[in-house]
Parts: C-alpha cells; structure tokens; sequence
C-alpha cells in the first residue's frame, strides 16, 4: 500500500460502550485501591481552606485513573480535581481551557475527602466523559457499599445492573433534601445556610452526606429527592447530572438555567419539584446568582 492510501485510511473508532467500559474500570479500580489504603493515612493536607483536604490517595487515585484512560485514549484530554489549582477561579480556567477539547474526561478521584480521612463510609470515584462539552458517560463508584453507577447519554443509568428511577414526591414536604457544607467558608457556607435555614422547616428533612457525586447518584436512584449546593466544581456534578438526568430527573444552576460543565451551584431533583426548590432557594437568596 502506498504512504498516500496509508494517509487515507479511516482510524479505528470505537464506540461509547468501549468508553464506557474504560469509565467503569478505572473507577472501580481505583475505588477498590482507595478502600485498601483506608485508614493508613496519616495528616492530610491542605488546599484552598483548612476544610479543603487532600491526601497521598486523591493523587495516587487521580494518577492511576489517568493512566487507565490515556492507555485506551491517548489523544483525550483529562480534568482531573488534582491536576487543578485550588479555589473557584482555577477551576473555571481550567474547564474553559479544558472545553476546547473533542473529547474531555472529568475526574474526581476521591469525592468525599474528609470522610475518607476520618472513615465515614460516604466518598466515591466520580468519572465523566464529555463530547463537545456534552456528558455522555457517567460513572460513579461507592468503594464502602461496592455500588456502581453507570450512565450513558439516551441510554438510561443503571445501578447494580437494575435500571435507577428518580422518586415520586410531588411536593417539598414528603421530600429529603441533600444539602453540602463547602470547604469555602467565606463565600459558599453562609449561602449555603441560607439555603438550609429557608429548606429545613419545608422539606420532610434534610441530609448532607459530604460528598456531592454520591447525593447525585442517590436522587438518580431515588434515595433521595433533590440535592442542592453552591460552590460546586465541574468533576463534583458531571458524571451526576447525567445519572440524574438519566433517570428522569431534573439538574439546572440553582435558577432553573440548563446543567452545563460550567454550572458550580447546582439543583438537582425528581423533576416534580424542582420549581418549587428553586423558587424557596431565590426567595432566601441563596442562589449564589443574586
């Protein structure tokens, strides 16, 4: 064959389910290696507040996930949660860099890092794949209760093999909402109060699990009404929103605008009542959009 017909030939593309697959392996190895290390870890460090940890795991766990994805993809870009300086605006930077790229991989190695340092069994892997800046695979795995989300674009998301349904409250009063304490205590934790003091007399009650990729994975499935927060980063909510949406449910920015990569306060639901989430969150001013 000559170098101009080698030129000509069509690369082999394989198809979402091969992404999907590598999604899944790398979050699942690295899961089952975070859960081995549990307990072995000594001082965390710091990064944007003394609230915002990370340890040896976060980036041993980032690293490993990196190299399962660029041995299938070599030529896909990664925005991983520890490849990225701290605080809102690095992250916003970092994603608009990021978008540019046909295909982009978001990965946050260890959502729930604090409770992993103190061995409260509610942190997972958080894997997503976006096309053109569109999600089309979402993976998140609980290492604690080996419990494996999975979503693909127009496909429907699926835990333990079963295909997950968002629940059926219609109203704010027989709904549990997840709410978050941000490692931002200047400006994301008052509004996030805010949030709290306005939901909690409305809602049946309130969780906040301290990890947003699993209350994501927990509305998709039906465990849990809605979640909400303000302060968010794009590997926090990706691979989420897709499982919620997925299921039938809702994800928009904390006024009702359409999820996209860039959203970092965000609302996600049942779908039923997400109007009247969003609108108890403006009334107090706890959008973070005022």
């Amino acid at each position: 064959m000559n170098a101009l017909n080698e030129k000509e030939k069509i690369p082999y593309v394989v198809t979402s389910k091969s992404y999907t697959a590598v999604a899944i392996n790398a979050a699942s190895k690295a899961g089952e290696w975070i859960k081995s290390r549990l307990g072995t870890i000594g001082e965390p460090g710091t990064k944007y507040s003394p609230q915002d940890l990370v340890t040896e795991v976060d980036k041993g766990a980032e690293q490993m996930i990196r190299r399962l994805i660029l041995t299938h993809f070599p030529d896909h870009a990664i925005l991983g949660e520890e490849g990225v300086e701290p605080g809102p605006e690095a992250s916003a930077k970092a994603l608009k860099e990021a978008q540019e790229e046909e295909f982009l991989w978001i990965v946050d190695p260890v959502d729930g890092t604090t409770n992993f340092v103190h061995g409260f069994p509610f942190y997972s892997v958080s894997i997503a794949l976006a096309h053109h800046g569109e999600v089309i695979v979402g993976v998140i795995y609980d290492p604690s209760r080996d419990e494996l989300f999975v979503a693909e674009k127009g496909k429907g998301a699926y835990v333990h093999g079963n295909r997950m349904a968002v629940s059926s409250e219609q109203g704010l009063a027989q709904s549990l909402v997840a709410v978050g304490f941000p490692a931002d205590t200047t400006y994301a934790l008052p509004i996030n109060m805010a949030a709290v003091q306005a939901l909690a007399p409305q809602v049946r009650s309130l969780r906040a699990g301290g990890s947003a990729a699993l209350h994501l994975a927990y509305v998709a499935a039906g465990r849990l009404s809605a979640y909400t927060e303000v302060g968010l980063k794009p590997w926090d909510i990706a691979a989420g929103a897709l499982l919620v949406e997925e299921s039938g449910g809702k994800v928009t920015d904390t006024i009702g605008t359409p999820y996209q990569l860039s959203v970092s306060h965000v609302v996600a639901t049942n779908g039923k009542i997400h109007d009247a989430l969003t609108d108890v969150l403006k009334e107090a001013k706890a959008t973070g959009l005022e």
